[in-house]
């Protein structure tokens, strides 16, 4: 086989692989937009989040504003629509009152950009050009819908009135675990530069050498969690930072979001469902003053986003640092609870073929996992394609979360993916797990 064959074979490879993403995150975005009627798609059911049908239109005009002008150079679709679905330019609290194309318009736009993407998939060359090669522009669309598909699936969370989203329940525990996992002193490769559809803040790679300090083998579930709130820990200032305990108090916090008390015990509201809460799965929809609170309580921290990515990647019989924690192929359903697959996160022990070489459980899927990290690029960070999508983000105000969640779809989620949200923000999937200092027995060979 000549050169040129193989080429043409791994362009072929290519297009086939992105045109399967495409049409699969397509589904997602149709189950969640077709299950409510036109009334509820237009309604805002949070001022957090906007309207289902804001989201819909907006995915597509990201696709055509990247791939059909930009890449694909054609003429616009909807050009008359760009400062509607503009994240930057329409707050979401304001997004109602806008003109939004009805349900109807909405999805004839977005099948409309999606047939001329796929006209230009069958004829672009991937070239050498940072926005085409490996197919980086399609991946970063499908990543950016995928994200918005977890965004609306937060919002279903958010819905008043019946359920309308059903799925199996996850795997229960195939493994006994819990306690915490050594982590040893030494040098590590954070981010990446050889993932193909890696976003700019995962670049690049680069050498982070940490002290030794242990980390939970699993999140935090909500057994333990529940021992915070029953030994008075939203009562006591002690465990709190000033600012996280001025949230507390003006936030009224008691509990996780969509927790309520059924006698001695509680209730957990999912997706228009109540039930008891479970102990053995990890804690999901409390913000980082929680988080933090809990840590303190508990005589331990928040782990550094460095410390995330170190348990979750490092190799210590290679000395390399993987994909994932499992390896460098992609997640399976054997692997982590990712994809929407189930709503709810999974028993800590259900995913015993994801750990980590070390023996930390379930870094990926179930729950975004807060660290005491505060957003900031990599050393030698460059913005591309644009610095809207994470560089004017950077600086004290967000906190970095990792790891995903249930709702996290595989195409965007890797052990180098960032994530990063306000700390006073609970309606997203979040949980997350402990760390601490290694004591000095402990950090001698």
């Amino acid at each position: 086989m000549t050169d040129t064959s193989i080429d043409r074979l791994g362009t072929e490879q290519l297009r086939d692989r992105i045109a399967a993403e495409l049409e699969r995150t397509r589904a997602r975005t149709a189950l969640l937009t077709d299950v409510v009627d036109d009334a509820d798609l237009m309604r805002q059911h949070s001022p957090l989040m906007s309207p289902l049908v804001w989201d819909l239109a907006h995915v597509g005009n990201q696709e055509e504003l990247w791939l059909v002008r930009d890449v694909g150079g054609r003429p616009p679709v909807r050009q008359d629509i760009d400062d509607l679905y503009d994240a930057f330019k329409q707050p979401r609290r304001d997004r109602p009152s806008l003109p939004l194309l009805p349900p109807g318009e909405a999805r004839a736009y977005v099948t409309t950009v999606r047939d001329k993407v796929y006209d230009l998939l069958d004829r672009i060359r991937f070239t050498d050009d940072r926005l085409v090669a490996d197919g980086f522009a399609f991946g970063m669309i499908v990543q950016h819908e995928q994200q918005h598909d977890e965004t609306m699936l937060a919002t279903h969370q958010l819905r008043s009135g019946p359920a309308v989203l059903h799925a199996p329940p996850p795997p229960e525990p195939r493994a006994p675990v819990g306690g915490e996992v050594l982590i040893p002193a030494g040098a590590f490769t954070m981010g990446t530069d050889t993932d193909p559809w890696a976003l700019d803040n995962e670049r690049p790679a680069h050498r982070v050498d940490l002290p030794a300090y242990a980390i939970d083998a699993t999140p935090v579930t909500n057994g333990q969690y529940r021992r915070f709130i029953a030994d008075g820990g939203y009562d006591d200032p002690r465990w709190w930072s000033a600012a996280g305990w001025a949230h507390r108090v003006q936030a009224d916090l008691s509990a996780p979001m969509h927790w309520r008390r059924d006698g001695d015990g509680w209730l957990c509201q999912r997706f228009g469902r109540w039930a008891p809460v479970r102990d053995d799965e990890p804690v999901v929809h409390v913000c980082w003053y929680e988080a933090q609170a809990y840590a303190s309580w508990a005589g331990r921290r928040l782990p550094t986003e460095a410390e995330w990515e170190k348990a979750a990647r490092w190799d210590p019989v290679t000395g390399r640092s993987r994909r994932y924690p499992w390896g460098d192929d992609d997640p399976t359903a054997v692997h982590a609870n990712l994809g929407q697959r189930h709503l709810s996160p999974a028993p800590v022990g259900a995913y015993p073929d994801g750990a980590s070489p070390l023996g930390v459980h379930q870094l990926i899927g179930d729950v975004w996992e807060w660290t005491s990290s505060a957003f900031r690029g990599h050393p030698g960070f460059t913005a591309f394609p644009y610095r809207e999508y994470s560089e004017v983000f950077f600086g004290d105000d967000y906190r970095v979360l990792r790891g995903g969640s249930f709702g996290t779809d595989r195409a965007a989620c890797r052990g180098t993916f960032r994530n990063w949200d306000f700390p006073i923000r609970r309606q997203i999937f979040s949980g997350f797990r402990c760390a601490r200092d290694a004591r000095p027995e402990e950090s001698r060979p």
